[in-house]
């Protein structure tokens, strides 16, 4: 059984500081990509292009996509 929530152990019991961490790193990752897709913007924006389709990518810190 896989357990869904992030709050509890395998055994079902609060795991705060598990919980606390990964969601710490998960802010870490997003602060990451939003920078990073504002740096892309101007640089295109600079350059004079408009991105018109998705982006997508990969996060070598943590195997995140970003899509």
């Amino acid at each position: 059984m896989v357990n869904d929530d992030m709050r509890k152990n395998s055994e079902g019991y609060s795991d705060p500081t598990v919980y606390n961490a990964l969601k710490n790193i998960e802010k870490d990752g997003d602060e990451r990509f939003h920078k990073l897709l504002d740096a892309i913007f101007t640089i295109c924006e600079l350059s004079g292009f408009h991105i018109e389709e998705r982006i997508i990518v990969k996060d070598k810190k943590t195997g995140r996509i970003w899509r």
